[in-house]
């Protein structure tokens, strides 16, 4: 009888995880709206539009390498070049 408790006791929590989650998502998004709004009509130069195509970008490669991996394929990765300072890459986007 006690796993049947506690499968009932873990779905209730979990359920409960999700739906704080949900509404600290609701919040945020309700909470970052104007900033949103002033960000995307301060930006003239259209450099948050290019960041989020980058990302998107980054997201696509991301899931491409990992179905690879799932898939047991193993393609030689190159190695690039500046590894030693690569918590420096996103000051380029202030030149």
């Amino acid at each position: 009888m006690q796993p049947v408790i506690v499968q009932i006791a873990t779905t209730f929590i979990g359920d409960a995880v999700a739906f704080v989650n949900g509404f600290g998502r609701i919040v945020t998004h309700l909470v970052m709206a104007p900033v949103e709004r002033i960000a995307s009509a301060c930006d003239v130069a259209g450099i948050l539009s290019e960041r989020a195509a980058r990302a998107l970008e980054r997201e696509q490669v991301k899931r491409a390498w990992r179905s690879l991996r799932q898939s047991g394929e193993r393609p030689q990765r190159s190695r690039r070049p500046g590894r030693l300072f690569g918590s420096l890459r996103f000051l380029g986007e202030l030149t």
